[in-house]
């Protein structure tokens, strides 16, 4: 089994990403907020969960243990595979979503295509217990869901969205705050 895979970033499509270890290119499944984030030919180490089929072996990626710690919490929840767990985390970023999880907001995951109201709902409930015991889901702290979904309502892609929000500092809490930064980080200027 796979567990980790370091090497130089060959291709970066939507949803997949080709890792050249040592003259080996291996074929990652990767959340789409990942593509953009680097260039091709950079230095990539992800930390791989390889699903074995009867047809295929898939291999999955992420930049954190916490990422993939969380991608196997989803996968955890009947009915909820691999695809269907790296589509929800291509929704936002894996702390917001642990928020959104914890507050019982099936909403910020119907956008999940799979996902409808029942099955975000099910994933809340069968996660719901599991997150609270995670760091930093604390119900005070706001959701970068809702930065992201503000920010596309304003013409950003959510890849854009991410993007800004990673160079945000984390001292930054509310809502109007974080948004306010994103923009200024997207070259926007505005008033808050």
């Amino acid at each position: 089994m796979i567990g980790k895979l370091s090497g130089t970033l060959d291709s970066l499509e939507a949803g997949q990403a080709l890792i050249d270890v040592s003259g080996v290119g291996y074929v990652v499944r990767v959340p789409t907020g990942f593509v953009g984030l680097l260039p091709q030919g950079a230095r990539v180490t992800l930390f791989i969960h390889t699903a074995v089929r009867e047809d295929a072996i898939d291999l999955y990626g992420f930049t954190s243990m916490e990422e993939l710690g969380f991608f196997k919490l989803l996968m955890g929840v009947s009915g909820v595979g691999p695809k269907t767990a790296l589509g929800i985390m291509s929704v936002a970023d894996v702390l917001s979503l642990k928020r959104a999880i914890a507050k019982g907001d099936a909403a910020a995951l119907t956008s999940t295509f799979g996902i409808g109201k029942k099955s975000a709902e099910r994933l809340v409930v069968e996660l719901r217990d599991k997150i609270k015991l995670l760091p930093d889901t604390t119900p005070e702290a706001t959701s970068d869901a809702d930065v992201i979904e503000a920010l596309q309502g304003l013409g950003y892609s959510a890849t854009e969205s991410r993007k800004a929000l990673r160079d945000i500092s984390p001292t930054l809490v509310g809502t109007r705050e974080r948004l306010a930064a994103a923009l200024r980080n997207l070259g926007t200027n505005t008033t808050a």
